[in-house]
């Protein structure tokens, strides 16, 4: 699927800057999923759903995934379903069409089928978003960015109160949405409709702190006590040099070798929802990918995974997952096929399998690819 969208200029006059609507962006707009097909994936136990149903002006969230939906009528409500593209190529090639922005920022795409009144209320989001109008009508507004104080009796559901639109717009199959950070918005559904939401993050002080305290621990790093050849008079008192040694040890920390480049390979990797691998039962063995080889089929990566490399790092260490890998030298074009490229021939695989086989045929055996004819 091809996105009719002049990238350079929306990445100098857009991204992260202002909302924006760009009409039939993705032309001839097929929706990977039917709206019933979208309801059993919702019964699935390890796939996150839920149900905002609307009454008057308030909205309530209720648990995703039921076999009937009749008693909440025809109107006013809406299913959404996170990370189906976890779960579905249809789903994931939809992804594939924003993949002008980097597979570190990307979270999942989450598919609502929503009634006509249908919506989940006016909110603002802390994390880049497109949506794509699929099936049916949905009016979307947007407003400014500015202080909003949350709604009232929104049962626990991060409302804010009505805005003046910047935006206002009903949206048609193809169209897409463009809202950054902080702009609060809101949906109302006109026609029965399925709606696409890409979300892409960026992590915080706070989640990146607690990740190099979690990678130093796992490297065995951070160690060092605090110790100092004079105390202070006072004994109530921590005194500003002190204060200024125990952050010297800090940053100290940040600098040993290879933590902070773990750090974020193993942060940035991670998925927020859980992947949804399905391993070979029983495990392949050596002989059959030797096979699979010889017949040239292709290598193809699990939906949602994230494969990254950290540049300036000469170690070719890939990471997947929240874990990271090691390659051999001589896998460098091997490494960057397996970053970017979501299928692989025989001829871009084969280098790892004959340097390493012992790693390939691990990840094949945890789900993170699979042999396809």
């Amino acid at each position: 699927m091809k996105l009719d969208l002049d990238i350079s200029t929306f990445l100098s006059h857009y991204w992260q800057q202002r909302p924006t609507l760009f009409k039939a962006a993705l032309p001839d707009f097929v929706d990977p999923l039917s709206p019933d097909e979208l309801a059993g994936l919702a019964l699935e136990e390890d796939v996150s759903s839920r149900i905002i149903v609307r009454d008057g002006a308030q909205w309530r969230s209720e648990p995703g995934g039921r076999e009937d939906y009749s008693e909440l009528g025809e109107a006013n409500w809406q299913l959404l379903v996170q990370a189906v593209n976890h779960h579905d190529p249809d789903a994931q090639a939809l992804c594939h069409a924003f993949r002008f922005l980097p597979d570190w920022r990307f979270d999942d795409l989450m598919i609502s089928f929503a009634t006509p009144g249908g919506g989940v209320g006016p909110h603002i989001d802390n994390y880049d978003v497109f949506i794509i109008q699929g099936e049916g009508e949905r009016r979307w507004q947007v407003g400014p960015k500015g202080d909003y104080a949350a709604r009232p009796n929104s049962g626990g559901m991060a409302l804010v109160e009505d805005f003046n639109p910047i935006i206002d717009a009903v949206m048609s199959p193809g169209d897409v949405l463009y809202i950054p950070p902080g702009y609060p918005h809101c949906g109302q559904t006109l026609t029965p409709s399925l709606s696409y939401s890409l979300g892409y993050r960026a992590p915080s002080q706070a989640e990146l702190l607690s990740a190099v305290a979690d990678t130093a621990v796992d490297l065995g790093l951070g160690q060092q006590r605090f110790t100092s050849s004079e105390e202070h008079q006072n004994p109530a008192l921590v005194s500003q040099q002190q204060q200024h040694q125990m952050l010297s040890m800090v940053q100290a920390l940040l600098e040993q070798p290879g933590l902070w480049q773990h750090t974020l390979g193993r942060l940035l990797s991670q998925n927020r929802f859980e992947l949804a691998p399905c391993p070979p039962q029983p495990p392949l063995q050596a002989a059959e990918v030797d096979a699979a080889l010889a017949d040239g089929a292709e290598l193809v990566r699990l939906e949602g995974l994230k494969v990254l490399q950290l540049e300036g790092d000469n170690t070719l260490t890939l990471y997947l997952d929240g874990d990271d890998y090691s390659l051999s030298e001589g896998l460098k074009s091997a490494a960057q096929c397996l970053c970017q490229a979501p299928t692989l021939s025989t001829a871009e695989w084969a280098p790892v399998w004959r340097t390493q086989p012992d790693l390939l045929l691990t990840w094949l055996n945890l789900g993170y690819w699979r042999l396809e004819s």
